[in-house]
């Protein structure tokens, strides 16, 4: 049977679970083979809170992808979120033994390790560490030092941090559905990766992930990850505010919103009226789109002011030339980019999946950038997780567990 190189990645959202099975086409770009969707169970506020529902809900996102594809799903990337997740930049130095011979990849690999050491409590563990620029004496950065000639060598990395409970409880529900883990991949940057340009990125740029429960922001300065923040609202905070105003069951009010949902109030969607199914009763009731909208814009704003406040804390808020990159099914909502733009005053546009072919119809809408990043980290790794039918196996030495440090070196230029 010919060998496949195909990767498998699964998004475990607060609304649904998605698993993609992709490899590389003749040109370098990821190419979308299967997908398979499932809705979500067993997480709150995009941490999982019951094992079995989301192992469940895995599994048949994994089996859908698989009928796809005609392929086993052996193992895979695996995005990971929630408010647990905390980052910072650190720097580290090392002396370059002789400066008279030019740096080698291993002094910046060591440069990069200095970097990525930070004292954390037990109950938390090092998810990433990805080198942000490097300095030779201290003078102005380089994007590679390999080859260059100095005394020492420092670098910089961005490193993010998990609670351990989560990271245990995320495997055990993937591993359950009988899935290996390959890397568990930070959700806000699998999203930027999904959807940024390397012109986007260069200037200043912040993806913003609107989830279900979470919105997570990734900001890329001077070409490199800058900062990463979870914030606790999403998506489903605006069909909460739906069902309670409207009097309204949950699935209608989810309803209205992905159909007639706006995020600006205009002379437009106030003339219109809209259906909406009436709690204790089998009768339908018309409300104003316009009012639909009113309740959508007040929380989007507020979602919207988050993001504000937390770019600027981190220092930010100035530095984004390239603007916001909204992702995520709540950036469907018409208007969103253009109340944005208005509210934080920058550039603003909706991300789709770029840079990947195939069954790309099935993903075509910003609900899907993160698992599409999720397979392009997937892709940069060298072991396939995903085979022709045939049985699955579970091997412990490919877990998670042993390469999770394996994943900064995508970041580091060869």
């Amino acid at each position: 049977m010919k060998k496949s190189n195909a990767i498998a990645a699964i998004d475990i959202g607060s609304t649904k679970v998605t698993a993609l099975v992709a490899d590389v086409n003749e040109y370098g770009q990821a190419r979308v083979l299967g997908v398979g969707v499932a809705p979500a169970a067993g997480l709150s506020r995009g941490v999982i809170d019951n094992i079995q529902s989301a192992r469940d809900a895995v599994a048949t996102a994994v089996e859908k992808a698989e009928q796809s594809c005609g392929m086993r799903i052996l193992s895979g990337a695996v995005g990971i979120a929630g408010g647990h997740l905390s980052s910072q930049n650190n720097r580290g130095i090392v002396a370059i033994a002789d400066r008279t011979e030019p740096i080698t990849a291993d002094d910046r690999a060591r440069a990069i390790e200095v970097a990525g050491q930070i004292s954390i409590p037990t109950n938390r563990q090092i998810l990433h560490v990805i080198p942000r620029g490097y300095w030779i004496e201290g003078t102005d950065p380089v994007s590679d030092p390999v080859g260059m000639y100095g005394a020492r060598l420092d670098a910089e990395t961005h490193i993010v941090t998990g609670a351990v409970s989560a990271v245990q409880n995320l495997t055990k529900c993937v591993e359950d559905a009988g899935i290996q883990v390959d890397e568990i991949v930070l959700g806000s940057l699998a999203a930027a990766t999904g959807s940024l340009t390397t012109e986007e990125r260069a200037p200043g740029v912040a993806a913003v992930d609107i989830g279900g429960s979470t919105t997570s922001i990734c900001v890329y300065d001077e070409g490199s990850v800058a900062h990463t923040a979870t914030l606790s609202l999403g998506g489903a905070h605006l069909t909460q505010d739906l069902a309670r105003l409207l009097r309204c069951p949950w699935e209608s009010a989810e309803r209205l919103k992905c159909e007639h949902g706006s995020a600006m109030t205009t002379d437009e969607v106030g003339s219109v009226d809209v259906e909406v199914r009436a709690f204790g009763t089998n009768s339908r009731k018309r409300v104003s789109a316009g009012h639909v909208a009113e309740i959508l814009q007040a929380r989007t704003e507020e979602i919207l002011e988050m993001v504000a406040i937390e770019l600027k804390r981190a220092g930010y808020l100035d530095r984004l030339a390239a603007g916001l990159v909204l992702t995520g099914g709540t950036s469907l909502l018409r208007g969103i980019d253009e109340l944005a733009e208005h509210r934080l005053d920058l550039p603003a546009r909706v991300g789709s999946p770029r840079g990947c072919t195939g069954l790309t119809d099935l993903i075509a809408t910003p609900a899907y950038t993160t698992v599409v990043g999720l397979a392009k980290h997937a892709l940069r790794g060298t072991a396939p997780s995903a085979r022709p039918a045939g049985a699955r196996k579970n091997d412990p030495e490919n877990g998670f567990f042993r390469r999770v440090a394996a994943f900064g070196r995508a970041f580091i230029p060869q």
